[in-house]
C-alpha cells in the first residue's frame, strides 16, 4: 500500500470506541472513560483526516464491532473515498458478516486469533474459528477485501506467551482451507502464508507495550510514528501511533484544533526529528518493546 495519491501518511488509526468485550492477557487495557465516537464526531474526524491519508484503521484500544453505528461509518468512508482496515478479536464477526461484506470501503480485516487463548470467551475454539473461517472464505469469494488471521503469540527471548492452542488452530486451518502443506512448518520459515485468495495467516512474537514505568529504557529507537501513521483516540486526542493506549503523548485534540496544526506542532516535529536521528524525544518511546522489535537500520 503506497502513497499514490501523494497524501503524507499511509494510514490513520481511528479509535471509534475504547470499549472491548474481552479481557486479553496481552492487552495493557486503558483507564480512560468508556466512550463511543458519535456519528457527528466521526464525520468531523473524516473531514480532518481525509487530506492526510486514503486509509483509516478502526484500531487502537477497544473492539470496533461493538459500535452500533459501524455501518454508517463505513458508508461515510465510501462516500469520501477512504479505504477502511478493521482490527477485531473475531468474536462478533458472524453477527456483522453480511454488513461487512457489503461495504465497498472495507479494504482489510485483521483478526487476532491469539485473543482466544488469552481469554475465557464462552465459545469453543471450533465454533470461534468456524465463524472466522467462513467469513474469510466468503470475503475471498465475494469481495476484494483482504483478511489476515493473526497469531501474535510466539514466545520471544524475554516473554512467554499463551500459545498452547496454536497446534489445534494450525490443524483446523489446514483442514478448512484444504491446504497441501503444514502451516506451522511454513510459518517457521516466514512470517505469513496464504490460505486462499486474499486470505493470510501470520505469526509474530509477543511484545512489550510501551510503559513509562519500565526501568530499562533504550536510547536508540526508530519508529514510523508520525512518519507514515498517526492515531486519534475516542476522545479526540491525537497520538503518534496505535500503541499509545492512554494518550500519554498528547499532541492535541482533533475536536478543538485543526489536525494540520496538531501534526505540525513543535512537539510533533521534535518526535519526527528524534526518530530520524534515532534519538526519541518522548520518554514513552524509549520504553516501547514494539519499536525495539521492529527497529530498522535506516529510517
Amino acid at each position: 500500500m503506497g502513497r499514490k495519491s501523494g497524501k503524507p501518511f499511509k494510514k490513520a488509526y481511528l479509535e471509534i470506541t475504547n470499549v472491548c468485550n474481552l479481557n486479553c492477557s496481552f492487552c495493557p487495557k486503558t483507564k480512560r472513560p468508556a466512550r463511543f465516537v458519535s456519528f457527528q464526531e466521526f464525520s468531523h474526524l473524516i473531514r480532518e483526516v481525509k487530506p492526510f491519508t486514503d486509509y483509516v484503521y478502526f484500531h487502537l484500544m477497544g473492539e470496533p464491532l461493538l459500535h452500533p453505528e459501524l455501518e454508517r461509518f463505513f458508508h461515510l468512508c465510501t462516500v469520501e473515498g477512504l479505504k477502511v482496515s478493521l482490527t477485531t478479536n473475531g468474536t462478533l464477526i458472524r453477527r456483522w458478516q453480511d454488513v461487512l461484506l457489503s461495504m465497498p470501503s472495507l479494504y482489510r480485516v485483521s483478526i487476532s486469533l491469539h485473543s482466544f487463548e488469552a481469554n475465557h470467551t464462552g465459545q469453543t475454539l471450533e465454533d470461534y474459528l468456524a465463524d472466522i473461517f467462513h467469513f474469510c472464505k466468503a470475503a475471498s469469494e465475494q469481495t476484494k477485501t483482504y483478511c489476515v488471521l493473526r497469531l501474535w503469540n510466539k514466545d520471544s527471548a524475554t516473554l512467554k506467551a499463551a500459545n498452547q492452542r496454536n497446534v489445534d488452530i494450525f490443524e483446523q486451518v489446514k483442514q478448512f482451507f484444504q491446504l497441501d502443506f503444514n502451516p506451522a512448518d511454513a510459518l517457521a520459515q516466514k512470517p505469513s502464508v496464504q490460505l486462499c485468495e486474499r486470505v493470510y495467516l501470520e505469526t509474530a512474537e509477543k511484545f512489550s507495550w510501551p510503559d513509562i514505568a519500565r526501568n530499562d529504557p533504550v536510547d536508540s529507537v526508530f519508529c514510523h510514528g508520525l512518519r507514515d501513521q498517526f492515531g486519534v483516540l475516542a476522545d479526540g486526542t491525537v497520538v503518534p501511533c496505535c500503541l499509545d493506549s492512554e494518550g500519554s503523548i498528547n499532541l492535541g485534540n482533533i475536536y478543538t484544533q485543526p489536525l494540520a496544526d496538531i501534526l505540525s506542532s513543535l512537539r510533533a516535529k521534535a518526535l519526527y526529528d528524534g526518530f530520524s536521528n534515532r534519538k526519541p524525544s518522548e520518554e514513552l518511546c524509549r520504553r516501547c518493546g514494539y519499536a525495539e522489535r521492529y527497529a530498522i537500520s535506516q529510517p
